[in-house]
């Protein structure tokens, strides 16, 4: 029987951490320890593994092989066993402590970090969260390669492999500019602004969701401007630009630009949109994952009533 590598703990921490910032030293000032530490063991890491797990390049630094790619998920999944079992040794079950990465779906963002993060200092001040705001397809990415343990987001592109826990579900409704003729409605059917030019919250999988909502009434919409930007879409139609679908709602109707746009429901049966935690189904959650999970549901349900 072939013998197992010597594979050390030091070994998938350097290795994890240059993984994660691109470069030895980027990883060894984020270590405190010397360049050449976690050059050294990387290179033995690469040796006792028999494979090479970066691509060294000038100009962009490492790039993962698909070796190291592979390494890196379960490296950061034994890791983060290996600290939990340590803190339950320590009799640290209920402190908990560490760092955990969450991604939240970029819109949903403003709405949940803030309170999330004040929440967790609240009842677990021992866990550091490093937050990663970013789209769909990008926030499936980072929980497959365990770039994050948790996400929070709109159910929206994140893939079969990703378990999710639905938290709330969020009706889409329109934003109009104060002096439009529907502005005083309540509620008001699609077919009434089909003619009208929209402005389109521009993401991907965000975008195909709004165009399914519009096709589902008989809509074809005329689309006057784009923007990834939430707060972007909200200023071009309080400017009177067009008018625009969203899901969250902010506390107050005023646009960072001073403007006021006007929300009002849509008449039509629409399906909502889920607000879900989502992880990898494959990756057994820490405890400081369960922790976060539980504390977000609480929040997430009070930021989407």
């Amino acid at each position: 029987m072939s013998r197992r590598p010597d594979v050390t703990l030091t070994q998938l921490r350097y290795f994890v951490q240059a993984a994660t910032h691109g470069g030895m030293t980027h990883a060894a000032n984020e270590l405190r320890v010397a360049q050449s530490a976690v050059s050294a063991a990387v290179a033995q890491l690469e040796r006792q593994v028999g494979t090479q797990l970066f691509i060294r390049q000038r100009a962009r630094g490492l790039v993962l092989t698909a070796a190291g790619e592979e390494l890196l998920s379960d490296a950061r999944a034994v890791l983060a066993h290996v600290d939990e079992v340590l803190d339950s040794a320590r009799g640290r079950g209920e402190d908990l402590r560490g760092t955990i990465r969450v991604a939240c779906f970029v819109t949903l963002a403003p709405f949940v970090v803030p309170e999330l993060l004040a929440d967790l200092a609240e009842h677990h001040p021992g866990i550091e969260v490093e937050i990663l705001e970013t789209e769909a397809e990008s926030l499936g990415t980072a929980l497959r390669t365990g770039a994050v343990e948790l996400a929070l987001s709109y159910d929206l592109g994140l893939g079969p492999e990703i378990e999710r826990q639905v938290v709330a579900e969020v009706e889409p409704y329109v934003i109009l500019p104060p002096e439009h003729r529907l502005a005083g409605r309540r509620r008001v059917h699609l077919e009434q602004l089909a003619q009208e030019p929209m402005v389109l919250l521009d993401l991907p999988h965000s975008r195909d969701y709004f165009q399914r909502i519009l096709s589902s009434a008989g809509v074809t919409p005329t689309v006057r401007y784009r923007s990834a930007s939430y707060e972007t879409v909200r200023g071009l139609v309080a400017r009177g630009h067009g008018y625009s679908i969203l899901n969250q709602r902010p506390v107050a109707d005023v646009t960072y630009g001073g403007g006021t746009v006007v929300p009002c429901a849509i008449a039509d049966e629409l399906p909502p949109l889920s607000t879900v935690i989502a992880r990898l189904s494959t990756v057994r959650p820490t405890a400081r994952a369960r922790a976060v999970a539980t504390r977000a549901r609480a929040v997430l349900q009070r930021a989407t009533r």
